[in-house]
């Protein structure tokens, strides 16, 4: 996400958790900063295995025509976030509205309605993903959140966002498939045992 114009606090005021953020991600070209909860989270670079289990999510989704109609999906789009005055996110995926352009709020990020699904790639701070975001997106009232959890090798889908988290969780594993909800504009299953081998090293 490109970083918004920063201005350096005059002597004596406090610089804003966005502008901190924004000259992190200056400073840190190709890592993912986000306000979750107001605490700023600098995530890793993300290696070939999460970018292979991007596209192999991808497939299925553009295969079922979900970008280019009434939807759209993108990679590393701004999220903002209603939990603070500050908060945004950077999710890995997400399917969203066409209008997206109408919807843009600050920051280059936009408005959690357009948003129809957000999926997240875990790395080395998966924590993240499993637990703050849980919480964010829930609170955002984005109706379906994905993990790719490589660290456990799972897959966990998340509906019916209520306050503190979502109502309904399911985890799949390896050997099984996943049929994300219609909602998000059109049936989709993954495999997931070929996106937990995607996130895993070639040999």
């Amino acid at each position: 996400m490109p970083a918004a114009t920063t201005d350096r606090p005059r002597a004596g005021e406090p610089e804003t958790l966005l502008t901190a953020a924004n000259r992190i991600m200056e400073c840190c070209p190709g890592y993912r900063v986000e306000i979750i909860g107001g605490v700023i989270v600098v995530g890793p670079l993300p290696d070939g295995r999460h970018a292979r289990v991007l596209t192999r999510v991808m497939v299925p989704l553009l295969a079922a025509g979900l970008h280019g109609q009434a939807t759209d999906v993108l990679q590393g789009i701004g999220l903002w976030l209603p939990g603070g005055p500050e908060d945004y996110a950077i999710p890995d995926l997400a399917i969203v509205d066409a209008d997206l352009d109408e919807h843009l709020i600050e920051n280059n990020c936009y408005d959690p309605a357009v948003f129809r699904l957000v999926l997240e790639v875990t790395s080395s701070n998966y924590n993240n993903d499993l637990r703050n975001k849980v919480v964010a997106y829930a609170e955002a009232k984005i109706p379906v959140y994905v993990i790719v959890d490589r660290r456990h090798g799972r897959v966990h889908v998340l509906t019916e966002p209520v306050s503190g988290g979502y109502d309904s969780h399911q985890v799949y594993a390896p050997g099984q498939t996943v049929t994300l909800p219609e909602s998000i504009g059109a049936p989709v299953t993954l495999d997931v045992d070929g996106l937990i081998r995607a996130g895993r090293p070639r040999g």
